[in-house]
């Protein structure tokens, strides 16, 4: 199959981190050149963003394959129990009407709205995650990120020392909640994992918090401190100098490195306005040092 030739260009869209990708078009086949281009861009910058995208399930699948195998989702009222590659994110039932608000796969999109990193309660988290717009509200819905890189490099030398070696407890859904969260019992009982709660990118080295809303205690404290510091990292993480809002448009997609960066979708008129956005997630490798390179059969 041949490959497009292009003028790839990365322009940074915020002080800290996350950057435009233009001049490609990942709906067609990319050279090795230009996948090399959007790999070290996205250890670098940690969100990319790429305009007028027309992305449908199956383009999408196969662009999101270049960087290794994608993620099948658990099974949820969001995904009406039928996981697939794809998880939609939307106020929208299968006849294209709003759903009401009390509707359980509504309900359940509303989690999205806390600050968190995807996958992290599976044993080997998330690489990255690809969301691609279908339908964009003219008002709000916005996505934010948090560049937990930059929050880490931000913290006093004493802080990050007394952080070193420390490992949080990440799960699915929260122990005290009731149990109205739309998971199996067996799904929850088995996604209980501990991560580092510095991660390292082994590409370039630098450290990142791993918190957010799925990290909910740390090995070796009593409960309630351990969910003190995570929270308290994880607000540190989400302050506006550490965060970028993303306006969706049409054709926008956008792709975030889930080892570093946390992010929350933000909320709009749900009964007034559509929206519909549809994302791919890349699984991890265990170890990290994996990806310490770019991946070697997924770039053409």
């Amino acid at each position: 199959m041949n490959t497009v030739k292009t003028r790839l260009a990365v322009k940074r869209l915020h002080p800290l981190f996350v950057a435009e990708v233009t001049g490609i078009n990942l709906t067609m086949p990319i050279s090795r050149e230009d996948f090399r281009a959007i790999w070290d861009a996205f250890n670098e910058h940690q969100i990319l963003v790429f305009r007028g995208q027309d992305f449908d399930d199956e383009s999408q699948i196969a662009f999101s394959r270049k960087f290794g195998e994608l993620e099948t989702m658990i099974a949820h009222p969001g995904n009406d129990w039928n996981p697939g590659h794809i998880s939609v994110m939307t106020n929208l039932g299968k006849d294209g009407n709003f759903l009401p608000p009390d509707h359980p796969a509504m309900l359940h999109r509303e989690r999205n709205e806390t600050w968190h990193t995807d996958s992290s309660f599976k044993p080997i988290a998330a690489l990255a995650s690809l969301l691609a717009s279908r339908i964009v509200p003219p008002v709000g819905g916005n996505t934010e990120f948090a560049s937990a890189r930059a929050a880490y490099a931000a913290l006093p030398a004493a802080r990050k020392a007394g952080l070193e070696g420390l490992f949080a407890v990440h799960r699915m859904t929260h122990p005290d909640k009731e149990n109205d969260d739309g998971y199996r019992d067996d799904d929850k009982a088995r996604h209980v994992v501990t991560h580092p709660l510095i991660r390292t990118n082994p590409v370039n080295g630098r450290k990142a918090l791993y918190v957010g809303a799925h990290a909910q205690e740390v090995v070796g404290m009593p409960p309630r401190e351990g969910r003190r510091i995570l929270d308290e990292l994880t607000a540190f993480c989400t302050q506006p100098q550490f965060v970028y809002s993303h306006r969706w448009l049409d054709g926008d997609a956008v792709m975030w490195d889930n080892r570093c960066a946390l992010h929350r979708a933000t909320t709009f008129d749900k009964t007034k306005y559509k929206r519909r956005l549809h994302r791919t997630t890349i699984a991890g490798k265990a170890p990290d040092s994996a990806f310490t390179t770019m991946p070697e059969t997924r770039s053409a």
